[in-house]
């Protein structure tokens, strides 16, 4: 009878055994599921600048709740992150961010252990471009540079002055020397739209259907910024501009443009007597009315530029944030007022 007894209460109690752990698993799976969502049950997402949360918001919709590392007026090359933002990393479900625009994003969010991590970077093709960027110079005056869909795979080598025209302390372009600011052409921020959305139906298949709908929509609006960009800027005097932050490379590629960046410095920095002398021939040359400066930095460069070449001043923003200084409240309406400042600046028909 003792062996008897013994035998059946070994099973019972591997039974209480199981049935533990089994609540265990539960309840650390429920754990992990709370920490990605919200009271209400929206999908938590933490977008590194503003060209990801404005996507991150397009697609989620009602069904996120985004947070964005970079605050409003703040330069998103030079963040460094507080403690309080790790911890939203790893509290988060859902990470977007562009890997070589912010050092210590990219850094932190390698160390963070969440399943569902997006890089921009990998969803479209990224260029590196030579002299500031711009069209092939083998490209007829006035000719697009582009066929309709064109993915612009080709590669150019950095020289000196699109290697140094970042921020100070930054050498401003993603890994393998490529351009960052791919968000700059509609065309490809719509193949990222694309990307982001379909990762976000995966992270969240409950939602599925409104993260489709909320893309196609999004592209949509894209594809209409992008004929309009490439309509208005199709007949103009001149092709090139002159601009103190070479972010337009993905701009001027897509659109036939040649962006002359002011070389070796950061946007705050003076330019050199030998750039200035160099950027008023060219300023003579091409017809160049305007040099364009950016909404999160100082216009000094700029205005000292326009005085000793006799042109004006305008802004050409480079969209890393939106501020109360900002030429609309989001991404499409500062990209139609890039547009409207470049026809007025190339002397478009």
């Amino acid at each position: 009878m003792t062996v008897m007894n013994v035998r059946r209460l070994i099973p019972t109690t591997a039974v209480a055994g199981a049935v533990g752990l089994g609540l265990m698993a539960v309840t650390a799976c429920s754990t992990s599921d709370a920490a990605e969502r919200t009271d209400d049950g929206r999908l938590k997402v933490v977008a590194s600048f503003y060209p990801m949360q404005y996507l991150a918001e397009r697609i989620g919709g009602a069904n996120v709740s985004v947070t964005t590392l970079t605050k409003p007026g703040v330069e998103p090359h030079d963040l460094d992150l507080k403690p309080r933002q790790t911890a939203e990393l790893n509290d988060s479900g859902f990470i977007l961010y562009l890997k070589g625009v912010q050092p210590a994003i990219d850094k932190a969010i390698g160390q963070a252990t969440v399943e569902h991590k997006v890089d921009a970077a990998e969803l479209t093709t990224m260029e590196s471009f030579g002299d500031g960027g711009g069209h092939d110079h083998s490209h007829e005056e006035g000719e697009p540079s582009h066929d309709e869909g064109d993915a612009h795979g080709h590669e150019e080598g950095h020289d000196e002055a699109g290697a140094e025209a970042g921020h100070e302390g930054h050498d401003h372009a993603a890994e393998g020397g490529a351009d960052p600011h791919i968000w700059l052409d509609p065309s490809k921020y719509a193949e990222v739209a694309k990307g982001v959305g379909s990762r976000m139906e995966e992270a969240d298949p409950d939602h599925a259907a409104e993260y489709k709908k909320n893309t196609e929509a999004l592209v949509a609006e894209l594809t209409a910024l992008d004929k309009d960009f490439e309509q208005g800027l199709k007949n103009s005097s001149t092709r090139t501009f002159i601009t103190t932050h070479s972010a337009f490379g993905y701009l001027a590629e897509r659109y036939g443009l040649e962006q002359e960046g002011i070389s070796g410095i950061a946007p705050e920095s003076e330019p050199s007597p030998a750039r200035i002398k160099e950027l008023q021939t060219i300023a003579e040359k091409d017809k160049v009315t305007t040099v364009f400066f950016e909404t999160l930095a100082s216009d000094r460069t700029a205005k000292t530029l326009a005085k000793d070449t006799g042109l004006k001043t305008d802004v050409l923003d480079p969209l890393e944030g939106i501020t109360d200084t900002s030429r609309g409240d989001d991404y499409v309406e500062v990209m139609r007022s890039n547009l409207a400042a470049l026809q007025k600046a190339l002397g478009a028909k």
